[in-house]
């Protein structure tokens, strides 16, 4: 059992630290209330601070890092002079292991081809203090929510899909990997005090609905951006009924709906879990603490009174929802999709349906699989699409094994892939995939953004619970509604699915031979870390350069992107992950998917210096060379999506000065701020529309840059005529402070030096 110290001291402070908050806000508290309050940081004097405005310092119990982010992370981390990180750390080996034979073939060869990497994140995690999961321990958000996730906590991982340890009543928060190196260094990690959003869940799930049909329901009401700046709070009889892992998988995709975390109180699921995992100690610790690991009565009573928003969803009569494509929050209830996907022409036949990822691999979610998998074979049925498994850890893998459920999904063609996130984040080498072929995918996973899972555009991929996948699989028909509809078995006979069931919980428990952890070395002074030259997938950093003080002038307009344009567009995963530590090779694929507003195409824009068309990236670097201040432009939730800091790294890296757009994903925005960019918003969303292909950029008062000054831009056209246009911001003294400095991470070195 890992941090028993560490949690015996967050919940002997939580009462008091409560009851200090309650006193200064007046009034009662929303559970979120209380873990936030209660993890300020030491200088950080207490207020009732104003959500969606006051910037707050915190201090998280935890970081965890996975192995495509560590990378970076920890290459800043070498650079801030400690000599251990302050807070507990783990990294976690899961992002580059390819899907392509099968699990152990699979692993095999990612040990192989990253051996560099891992020997890196092994050597850095030993030298430093951090703890190591090794290639094939699993998905770092499952490993998290069975060993580290505990009720009342505080952590931040460097991956968007940290919130998954909501399902434990975590406050768990993804950010970028420069946030993630001020707390390993024990400073403070600032956060805008987040607004909050009640969602009551009444009723209780039935027949095919799972607890992902609920995160797929709150997607289409609050849409990929209405969550941006809040944490989500799901309480009600109906949250009580759902299991930890079932709760894990809603607020895992809080993030497709922007939220900065979602969290359910502690209740009897989670402490079930927590002992089944081992913890019986935390469950205990927090049963101690139970009134203060919840919100107060009264805010139950009123939600209304608050919370900022309140939304009601009656479990009873929620039906199965099948959401996509191209996007998350196109929710469609399983009984309107065949009419849907009709009007909208999508392919009707799956071609291929893949279970598990870090939203559903729990032994729940595998066994109510398992269970219309044993149905196909005992009524007959022949599986009409290829269908994947992905175990979101060797304990889950190793236990679903023991009691039958790899033999099981063996026999209707199944294929188990290794314990990794693989397709869910593009580790997928799909056969055919390069033919860029129309079809349909279905998943349990959390994204199906265009050309994520297997690179092909013309994949439209659909996000449903697992037991519905199997189903789908099964049938091979999106538009099959296994509720009502019948299916054709090889003897000619009408056979139809029942219902499917399973255990919350292994009835025998979890078991494991070799879980993947690898403790660092207790001094790791002597650990010697070695970064070649001539390494095309590491390379050691160097600070950006400070502001020079003065306004920026005759910048060009590197693109104007229009639409959607998420992490992925801006830096793709698939094989650039082989990239993540080495900046200058991964910026080869800097907004490469996102797409030009003046000829709808991707990475193809002007060079104003030859009047040419030509790679983002190529274009970016004959501005660096002759010295070019350059800006993007973007539409409305620029950065949706991962938490990815390259995102931000590579612009800064070859020159970008400035991001401006009609809004921001949050995690995207601090990473720019952290990286000491500008990430501007237009005051009027429709100046976008002023911006042509050959202008060029002056800031007029960038000298005065404060907070809570708009900063001014004449945008100068080839005619010779200009518009000014007002640009918000929402740098305080501190984040612009990371400006002057070149990077947030700068002015930590300086403080250590």
């Amino acid at each position: 059992m890992f941090d028993l110290d560490l949690i015996k001291k967050v919940y002997s402070e939580l009462p008091e630290r409560v009851k200090k908050a309650k006193n200064v806000l007046n009034k009662p508290m929303t559970y979120a209330e209380k873990i936030l309050y209660s993890h300020l940081f030491a200088a950080q004097e207490l207020a009732a601070f104003n959500r969606g405005a006051d910037y707050v310092d915190f201090a998280p119990d935890r970081v965890a890092m996975q192995d495509a982010t560590a990378q970076m992370a920890l290459l800043q981390f070498i650079n801030s002079g400690k000599k251990t990180t302050a807070v507990p750390s783990t990294v976690h080996c899961d992002h580059l292991i390819q899907a392509q034979v099968e699990g152990k073939t699979d692993l095999g060869v990612a040990k192989d081809i990253n051996k560099e990497v891992y020997d890196f994140l092994e050597s850095v995690s030993n030298k430093y203090g951090i703890g190591f999961w090794k290639p094939g321990a699993g998905i770092i958000h499952q490993v998290v929510l069975e060993n580290y996730a505990f009720p009342g906590g505080m952590m931040i991982g460097t991956d968007s899909h940290t919130v998954n340890a909501g399902g434990l009543g975590m406050v768990a928060i993804g950010v970028g990997g420069a946030d993630a190196v001020d707390v390993m260094a024990g400073m403070a990690w600032e956060l805008k005090m987040p607004k909050l959003i009640g969602i009551k869940l009444t009723g209780k799930l039935t027949g095919w609905a799972a607890p992902k049909d609920v995160i797929l329901k709150v997607a289409g009401i609050l849409t990929v951006k209405g969550g941006t700046g809040a944490i989500i709070e799901y309480f009600g009889e109906g949250a009580k009924s759902l299991s930890a892992t079932g709760k894990g998988t809603i607020c895992n995709m809080g993030a497709e709906v922007g939220a900065t975390t979602s969290i359910f109180a502690y209740d009897e699921s989670i402490e079930r879990y927590l002992k089944a995992t081992g913890r019986a100690q935390v469950a205990e610790l927090a049963n101690g603490v139970k009134a203060d690991l919840d919100a107060d009565a009264e805010v139950y009573e009123n939600p209304e009174l608050y919370y900022d928003e309140v939304i009601e969803i009656n479990l009873s009569d929620l039906e199965p929802h099948v959401n996509g494509p191209f996007t998350p929050d196109r929710a469609t209830p399983i009984s309107r999709m065949k009419e849907v996907a009709v009007e909208n022409g999508w392919p009707l036949e799956v071609s291929v349906g893949l279970i598990g990822s870090c939203t559903n691999s729990s032994y729940e979610d595998i066994s109510r699989a398992a269970s219309i998998a044993k149905q196909a074979e005992e009524k007959g049925l022949i599986t009409k699409a290829e269908y994947s498994i992905t175990p979101g850890s060797e304990q889950v893998r190793y236990t679903i094994e023991r009691d039958g459920f790899i033999e099981t999904f063996e026999k209707i063609g199944g294929k188990v892939f290794a314990n990794a996130c693989g397709p869910c984040i593009g580790q997928w080498a799909r056969p055919g995939a390069e033919k860029g072929e129309k079809n349909t995918i279905v998943h349990s996973f959390n994204r199906n953004f265009s050309k994520r899972a297997d690179g092909n555009p013309n994949t439209h991929a659909f996000v449903t619970s697992p037991e519905m996948v199997t189903a789908l699989a099964i049938a091979g028909r999106l538009d099959f509604n296994p509720a009502t509809d019948t299916l054709t078995n090889k003897n000619g006979e009408e056979v139809k699915l029942d219902l499917p069931v399973g255990d919350e919980l292994p009835t025998k428990g979890f078991e494991v031979e070799d879980a993947g952890f690898q403790a660092p070395a207790a001094d790791g002074s002597g650990v010697e870390i070695s970064v070649s030259e001539e390494s095309k997938r590491l390379q050691l950093l160097y600070p950006f350069a400070a502001w020079d003080g003065q306004n920026i002038t005759g910048a060009k307009l590197l693109i104007k992107a229009l639409g959607k344009c998420t992490t992925d567009h801006i830096s793709m995963a698939g094989p650039w992950l082989r990239f993540r530590g080495h900046l200058d090779n991964i910026s080869n694929n800097m907004l490469i998917g996102a797409v030009n507003a003046f000829n709808s195409e991707t990475n193809k824009v002007k060079n104003q210096l030859t009047g040419t068309y030509d790679a983002v990236p190529a274009v970016q670097r004959e501005y660096k060379a002759a010295g070019i201040p350059t800006v993007v432009i973007g539409d409305q939730n620029y950065g949706e999506g991962s938490s990815r800091e390259h995102a931000a790294m590579e612009p800064r890296h070859l020159g970008v000065k400035a991001v401006i757009v009609k809004s921001f994903a949050r995690i995207h925005e601090t990473n720019l701020k952290k990286q000491g960019m500008l990430g501007l918003t237009f005051a009027n969303e429709n100046d976008y529309d002023l911006i042509q292909e050959d202008d060029t950029f002056n800031f007029v008062d960038l000298v005065e840059f404060a907070p809570g000054k708009q900063l001014t831009l004449e945008v100068v056209h080839t005619d010779g005529s200009k518009d000014t246009i007002k640009l918000n911001h929402t740098y305080n003294e501190q984040q612009i402070d990371w400006f002057k400095a070149g990077s947030a991470l700068n002015l930590i070195r300086e403080q250590n030096v």
